[in-house]
């Protein structure tokens, strides 16, 4: 784990099991600061089993029904556009975080709040009261994954709006290509890059135990609970939850190393 180059992460090998333009973007990040960054796509995501429960949400946002719509991924942002659904400007956006508020602003749509201490869905929650200026029932769109967890809608039920939680896809997993699980087993990899909680299934479904040589890096406390009880080991955890500051805490991670040797 010598650093190349007087790039802290020169010479890391690093996995990153999430493919498309996200994890092309984050590998190209990577590249940038020394490392040598490896894709394999654990999972993908695929079209929801009930359609026309997803056309009908759409086409109620777009005849305005809808007071507010929350987006907690940037594949949800990938469904708008695939269906090229126009948002009424008086429904106001809210984004789970920075990443899909950026993939919301690249597709054309426009962002009306994001959590500023917590990118998450419980993040979303604790803030969307001053966040909507205290509204009462109002008429809101959930997008989600199948298996997201109800966190968001639950509790904006349980403050008494009016919310139609809608799967927008499927998260399906991805055969890892087996010489790609050959070398984490052999220690060929200085770092794994755990995205999600669903990564996190597939690395401990398809990879297994991981050398202690090889850094789990996760990208947020929550995903970090998700990797410890899918019974992955976690080295490391991103202050903030975006690729950036992953990214960020794996080279400080390297410099430390670098001048005290590892961490305890």
């Amino acid at each position: 784990m010598t650093a190349e180059g007087g790039k802290p992460l020169g010479g890391w090998r690093v996995l990153v099991p999430r493919g498309g333009p996200w994890g092309h973007g984050v590998a190209a990040d990577l590249r940038g600061r020394g490392a040598n960054p490896v894709v394999a796509p654990s999972i993908n995501f695929a079209g929801t089993a009930d359609e026309a429960a997803l056309d009908a949400a759409l086409q109620r946002l777009q005849d305005g029904e809808y007071a507010w719509m929350s987006v907690t991924s940037a594949t949800a942002v990938d469904v708008l556009s695939a269906h090229r659904v126009v948002i009424p400007e008086r429904t106001r956006i809210a984004a789970v975080g920075e990443t899909t508020a950026a993939a919301l602003n690249a597709a054309g749509y426009g962002v009306d709040f994001v959590p500023r201490r917590d990118n998450s869905a419980a993040g979303l929650l604790a803030e969307w009261t001053d966040a909507t200026g205290d509204a009462e029932r109002l008429r809101i769109l959930a997008l989600r994954s199948d298996i997201a967890k109800p966190v968001l809608t639950d509790g904006l039920r349980a403050a008494g709006h009016d919310v139609d939680s809608v799967v927008a896809y499927r998260t399906v997993g991805v055969p890892i290509a087996p010489e790609i699980v050959a070398d984490v087993a052999s220690g060929a990899f200085d770092a794994i890059l755990v995205t999600s909680g669903s990564v996190a299934n597939q690395i401990a479904v398809q990879i297994g135990l991981v050398p202690s040589r090889t850094v789990l890096a996760c990208i947020g406390p929550r995903t970090a609970l998700d990797a410890e009880a899918a019974g992955l080991r976690v080295d490391l955890v991103a202050r903030e939850r975006s690729s950036e500051s992953l990214i960020d805490t794996l080279e400080e991670l390297a410099v430390h190393r670098s001048m005290q040797g590892p961490l305890p």
